[in-house]
């Protein structure tokens, strides 16, 4: 498994990714590239504000 962080922005953008746990090297480049298309999320609210917010995110592969 792959471990990927991200920041989770007021706007609900993605940004900042960063492997936290990976495999190899090969496998964590790809994981990241594909990180890069997920669509934007509903950021975390604080007292009814938009706050940005740290996310963990698992990457599971079966390699065969």
């Amino acid at each position: 498994d792959v471990l990927i962080r991200f920041m989770i922005e007021k706007d609900g953008s993605v940004s900042d990714y960063t492997v936290l746990r990976g495999v190899c090297e090969v496998i964590e480049k790809e994981c990241l590239r594909v990180m890069k298309f997920i669509p934007e999320w509903m950021p975390g609210m604080k007292s009814g504000k938009p706050v940005r917010v740290w996310y963990n995110a698992p990457v599971k592969f079966k390699l065969e």
